[in-house]
């Protein structure tokens, strides 16, 4: 049965950034996440249809982050000295910040969007322009056979029906091969009070918890957990076919799931006194907002964000407070914040003396851009966050 614990209220889709600043029509929804007591899945009660999400305008560029370069090259060099996997897939795979640390006839790439795709084919990277599903994991096995190794970042959290989705991996992978994939961590959510990590696209959060209840109903099982400081706390998930003995499961996983049960991540209550701590730490970030305002201090944004347009939204933080964000996106520049319309220009147009505070939309990536802009912080400038709690820092 599941629970409705939080309501963030009315949003936009969190990549629709606007060409102007007051549009005919802009899709919203409401934004109410759930806990499910039978899988433990915490999942949003009403979901955005894929092709509203995932098309040939999407916005987010993953090599745009020196840290997401870094971390996908690492991983990628890990999983061939691991695995020596002859043929490896990704599913989701952007602009191509990961499949790009292989040779073209070693990989192949699943990416719904358009735009994306097409970069990556450009590059020489067989990439299907497709929704993972069963019908495009037959497409591949016909054309290349089983791969050794199915990868995915921040994108299986994104797909609706986990049943289909674990059938088509369970398809295309060999009898040896291996599922890794990454993903938010419920359990630093909890601990961060990081509400802004539920937007349309996160039809998910996960534990290991519900995940090793889905997988073994499939035939499938978590071999390895590994922690992670990517998208401030997330989860690399190692999984295998249950008879395949080659991995042994490792002390990693049990670790997890005792880590989770301890935190009562198994229980409505512990959702419920995390739905309390979101209000208070909207209510203490529109205080604080509105009292440096009333010092007639500038405050802008950095990073226009999928998880900062949650979090305006659902605090209604518009231009009265935010003055625009700064993004070093080029598509995203000249435009308008979905929702609540800030606009979005360059850190080169925007981020310069008359800033005296900077919300960090980007608080993920918070030590990259301290590192960036240490002469704003040597000025007295200052930066805003809300993780874990609401404070300047």
């Amino acid at each position: 049965m599941k629970k409705k614990f939080l309501d963030l209220g009315t949003q936009p889709i969190t990549n629709a950034y606007l060409t102007k600043e007051s549009p005919d029509k802009e899709y919203l929804y409401n934004l109410s996440i759930a806990f499910d007591e039978e899988t433990k899945l915490v999942s949003l009660v009403d979901m955005v249809k894929p092709e509203m999400m995932f098309n040939d305008s999407y916005a987010h560029r993953a090599s745009m982050s020196k840290t997401m370069l870094a971390s996908f090259k690492k991983i990628a060099e890990s999983l061939k000295a691991r695995f020596n996997p002859k043929l490896t897939l990704e599913i989701g795979s952007n602009d191509g910040v990961f499949i790009r640390n292989f040779n073209v006839d070693e990989v192949i790439a699943v990416e719904p969007c358009g735009n994306l795709a097409e970069l990556t084919n450009k590059m020489g990277y067989k990439t299907y322009t497709d929704f993972w599903d069963q019908k495009t994991a037959e497409q591949i096995v016909n054309s290349y056979g089983k791969v050794d190794v199915v990868f995915s970042a921040n994108t299986i959290c994104h797909i609706e029906d986990l049943n289909e989705l674990i059938n088509a991996i369970d398809l295309v992978l060999d009898d040896k091969g291996v599922f890794v994939f990454e993903d938010p961590s419920l359990y630093s959510v909890l601990q961060n009070t990081s509400y802004d990590q539920f937007y349309d696209e996160h039809v998910y959060v996960l534990s290991v918890i519900a995940l090793q209840n889905i997988f073994k109903k499939h035939g499938l099982e978590i071999f390895h957990v590994e922690s992670l400081l990517t998208h401030g706390g997330s989860n690399r998930i190692y999984v295998k076919k249950i008879y395949n003995k080659s991995q042994s499961v490792l002390s990693s996983v049990d670790e997890n799931i005792k880590k989770e049960l301890s935190f009562g991540m198994d229980s409505i209550f512990t959702y419920e006194q995390f739905a309390d701590r979101v209000i208070k730490s909207k209510n203490d970030l529109i205080d604080l907002l509105i009292k440096i305002k009333n010092e007639n201090k500038k405050i802008i944004s950095y990073g226009a964000t999928y998880k900062s347009t949650t979090i305006f939204n659902y605090c209604k933080i518009g231009k009265d407070l935010i003055e625009y964000i700064v993004d070093t996106t080029p598509n995203k520049q000249g435009k308008f914040s979905p929702g609540m319309h800030i606009p979005i220009i360059s850190p080169e147009e925007g981020f310069n003396n008359s800033v005296d505070y900077a919300f960090l939309g980007a608080w993920n990536f918070g030590k990259e851009i301290i590192n960036k802009e240490h002469d704003y912080i040597n000025r007295g400038g200052k930066f805003i966050t809300h993780v874990p709690h609401v404070r300047v820092l």
